[in-house]
């Protein structure tokens, strides 16, 4: 036991120089990169790829992505003043505003705990659901994340909103929070693939030119049965995996903050008329990612009021619970940042410009499927931004090579929605992660390979007979 103890510090000592040979020399070569003008090419993806190969080598993911950052800064070498200015318009970006949600969504988390809602609302699905196994709790986190989703049309909104109800639901049937984070990237994007109002499938049905029946047979509705027949076996898996780890969320604390029952029952009332309201309300106005800014201090201030509790002890209950994952803002607004870099970089615009010219060689069949993993390499996360920049650059090509409808749906949906399972760390995924609570990116990206991989043969196969 011992010997095993000491080879593994061992080996962690020794891992530490390599890691740290590896970032000064990718950071040197990004220098050069920048110096060279050779931003504009594959090179530029230097840093987000140096970005995943820290993340599943385990380095924290704060740290990781710090670190991604330089390389990404140190390519495009702005000056100072130019950094300072890129990092404060980050703050005003979605990503950023993301991170801000689940820090807000942690606060009201807190809150229903302290007022004795969180135990109440666990309880009544309980007892709607009954002594289910927690495989069928498992498969109910994937359909809630994928309805509301559905609904909504932003993961990072909508999971700001169910991620305090499901959380404790899974602490109860002890559910490891690595089985939460993917169950929520499963079943969540696989609920966006199919949302109407999500900008990215409404900008694969204008670049198509066709209509949502259309899109969800030949490119949603595949990746949605994926997600759900392989998606659902991968998070059973990872469950007994993160189990083996001990990887459970804290035990919660059925007893609330001198709390009534009778003021509990009332703030539970409040919340959850609440919670309906701020869906209907989002699902009227389509107002994405701002409500749930508007609407988490509000239902925490509310539920906390008709709980009896004073505004002050409300705040610090709200502050305690926001303070316990205040990295997470710290992390999206470097990776906001750093998607801002890399677009400003564009390395994916080089590559597809010069690389078009050689398409017209290819069949088909070949141009549909190199377009498509071209479309994957492009800025993670950005989706819609990806369908239109696709689109653009090869469209008239793909109506020239006899290209079918439903092949173009099937190219776009992978293009712009492949990503969100890899190959690199992106905001999907990472907004996933973060209102799970968990942090470790690298199981995340090994997970998401997992479902990306089917995918592509998945749709490569469906290619080859509508091409």
């Amino acid at each position: 036991m011992n010997t095993h103890i000491a080879a593994g510090q061992d080996q962690r000592l020794f891992s530490q120089p390599i890691m740290t040979a590896v970032v000064v020399l990718s950071v040197t070569a990004c220098v050069i990169i920048g110096v060279t003008g050779s931003a504009a090419t594959f090179w530029g993806l230097v840093p987000i790829l140096l970005y995943a190969v820290l993340c599943v080598w385990g380095l924290d993911i704060v740290l990781a992505t710090g670190v991604a950052l330089i390389a990404a800064f140190a390519i495009l070498q702005p000056v100072p003043a130019e950094v300072g200015k890129m990092l404060g318009s980050a703050l005003s970006e979605n990503v950023t505003q993301i991170g801000m949600i689940a820090v807000l969504g942690a606060g009201l988390g807190e809150v229903l705990r302290a007022t004795g809602v969180a135990n109440n609302v666990v309880t009544g699905v309980l007892g709607l659901i009954g002594q289910r196994s927690q495989r069928f709790v498992i498969l109910g986190i994937m359909l809630a994340a994928a309805l509301v989703i559905f609904m909504l049309g932003t993961i990072g909104g909508a999971l700001a909103i169910a991620a305090p109800i499901l959380i404790p639901l899974a602490t109860r049937f002890g559910i490891t929070r690595r089985a939460t984070a993917m169950a929520f990237l499963y079943g969540g994007c696989a609920g966006l693939a199919l949302a109407p109002f999500a900008g990215s499938n409404i900008a694969v049905m204008v670049a198509a030119d066709v209509g949502y029946l259309e899109y969800v047979t030949y490119g949603a509705g595949p990746l949605f049965i994926l997600s759900f027949v392989l998606g659902f076996p991968i998070v059973l898996y990872l469950q007994r995996l993160a189990a083996r780890e001990n990887d459970y969320y804290p035990p919660l604390d059925d007893t609330p903050e001198d709390v009534s029952f009778k003021a509990s029952r009332q703030a539970t009332a409040v919340f959850v008329l609440g919670l309906f309201a701020t869906v209907v309300y989002a699902l009227y106005s389509r107002g994405g990612i701002a409500i749930p800014i508007i609407a988490l201090p509000l239902l925490a201030f509310l539920t906390g009021t008709v709980g009896r509790n004073a505004p002050t002890e409300t705040l610090k209950q709200f502050y305690r619970g926001a303070g316990s994952v205040i990295h997470l803002f710290l992390l999206f607004w470097m990776l906001s940042t750093l998607f801002n870099v890399l677009d400003e970089l564009g390395p994916l615009e080089a590559i597809a410009t010069n690389f078009s010219a050689d398409l017209t060689s290819f069949s088909p069949y070949m141009f549909a499927v190199i377009v498509a993993f071209i479309g994957l390499a492009g800025v993670p996360g950005a989706s819609a931004a990806v369908v239109v920049l696709v689109d653009n650059i090869f469209g008239d090509m793909a109506g020239q090579a006899g290209i079918s409808t439903a092949a173009w749906i099937i190219v776009l949906i992978f293009a712009s929605k492949g990503d969100t399972y890899g190959p690199f760390p992106n905001p999907n995924m990472v907004t996933c992660m973060g209102m799970a609570r968990y942090d470790k990116l690298k199981y995340m990206l090994l997970s998401g390979w997992m479902l990306l991989i089917p995918a592509a043969v998945m749709y490569s196969i469906l290619l080859y007979f509508v091409v």
